[in-house]
């Protein structure tokens, strides 16, 4: 059976995180979004983790399930320390098989920060004797570096970052088995790196709000769904049950270019090397983004495809196709709408973006919304990229007037009766 996975995210315990990001509404939309596996997120916090021993049930497989859903028990940590005459700020994601483990994993934890300040907390721990004090505690556990090449607290960050991954993780590389790609890259600007053969790459949607949820996952082909089974895919890097990633288009990734949000001003990596590495409205030091960071340590040219690369798929979240379409905002009540009633009808967001043929869309939305859909899926896509924290702009239909022709289509279609979801 395809197993669609999503194993980094975060609890209503974390900041900046909706109040919706509790065990029922992440349930409720793994359904709607066709999401087999989903990560619990935060399990270090007392209070989430009380929770999570309160209301999910143990699989065989080192699984927990809820609502008909299947929860793998995660965390992300940010583990700030000096190392090299710099300080140091790198997030990391653990995974981990049961209750009973993490129970004992979060005992050591705090020792090195609060696990009660945020559902990511931060610790004074390197990140090598993170990966020696949990794989002694459970060698089934397993540690990705997450969203490896965010300016800030990644291992590859330009920030606060290393140059290798032996340089961050020493004696305990042979432990890292898999790097979390995150939003503003994608697989093939990590195959420019030898260092990663390696290790497999992995996405994760890292969402903080439950609609979120699958903006980037990975697809695997399992019997059924079981923890010991996908490390061991990661382990062994078996491309034969690791069928793909979902990805967002890297360039909408709020990091991918370099830039200055305060001046509005966005720059390519070879243009922030012209100026120096410096704004040039104001002057001041730019975030220096992924795409440079990439060129910087990439020791093949743009192209290159290793052997036995997990191949991916590029896709924008469904939400986004029908906003565009309608000429509205992603999350208003139309849109919603029309999200939520494709989704029960079709079988579920990934069903959509990833299966139904486009005869068969036509059938259920408008035209424009089938055609958006259709070029997504071909990379068809118009892309301002993103820098120092503002998202990329994504637009499929160019120039094309929305509201008019958005108006023009809804006449095409008859509208369904209201379709009870869930």
């Amino acid at each position: 059976m395809r197993i669609i996975a999503d194993l980094h995210l975060h609890s209503k315990y974390s900041r900046a995180t909706s109040r919706e990001m509790d065990v029922e509404n992440m349930a409720r939309w793994c359904k709607i979004k066709g999401i087999t596996i989903v990560g619990t997120g935060d399990f270090t916090h007392p209070v989430w983790f009380r929770e999570l021993k309160a209301k999910l049930k143990p699989t065989q497989g080192g699984l927990y399930t809820y609502g008909g859903v299947h929860f793998m028990l995660t965390v992300e940590v940010s583990n700030i320390y000096p190392q090299g005459g710099r300080l140091r700020k790198i997030h990391n994601i653990l995974l981990a098989p049961t209750l009973e483990v993490v129970e004992r994993i979060n005992a050591v934890l705090t020792r090195f920060g609060s696990l009660m300040a945020d559902g990511r907390p931060t610790l004074t721990l390197p990140s090598d004797k993170l990966v020696e004090y949990v794989m002694e505690i459970s060698p089934d556990c397993m540690i990705v570096p997450a969203h490896a090449w965010t300016p800030w607290f990644s291992v590859f960050g330009s920030n606060s970052g290393f140059d290798a991954l032996t340089e961050c993780f020493g004696g305990q590389l042979k432990h890292i088995a898999a790097v979390e790609t995150g939003l503003s890259s994608d697989p093939p600007m990590n195959w420019r790196l030898s260092q990663l053969d390696r290790v497999m790459l992995v996405s994760n949607s890292d969402a903080h709000s439950p609609a979120k949820l699958g903006r980037e996952a990975n697809v695997f082909e399992m019997s059924e769904p079981d923890y010991y089974e996908m490390m061991r895919v990661l382990r062994e890097k078996d491309t034969s049950k690791f069928l793909y990633t979902a990805e967002f288009f890297p360039e909408e990734g709020k990091y991918h270019y370099d830039g200055h949000r305060n001046c509005n001003t966005r720059l390519t990596p070879r243009e922030t090397k012209a100026a120096g590495n410096r704004c040039p409205v104001c002057r001041r030091p730019v975030t220096v983004g992924v795409m440079h960071r990439v060129e910087d340590l990439a020791d093949r040219e743009e192209g290159y495809v290793p052997v036995g690369a997990v191949p991916y798929r590029n896709l924008i979240p469904l939400e986004e196709i029908i906003a565009e379409a309608k000429g509205a905002q992603v999350g208003t009540g139309a849109v919603r709408e029309e999200y939520l009633r494709l989704c029960a009808r079709l079988g579920s967001e990934f069903a959509v973006l990833l299966d139904v043929p486009p005869d068969e869309l036509v059938k259920h939305t408008t035209p424009r919304i089938a055609e958006g859909i259709r070029r997504v899926r071909e990379g068809q896509v118009q892309i301002k990229p993103g820098y120092d924290g503002v998202y990329g702009e994504i637009h499929i239909y160019g120039d094309e007037p929305a509201r008019e022709a958005a108006a023009e289509d809804e006449k095409k279609i008859e509208q369904p009766a209201q379709t009870t979801l869930f």
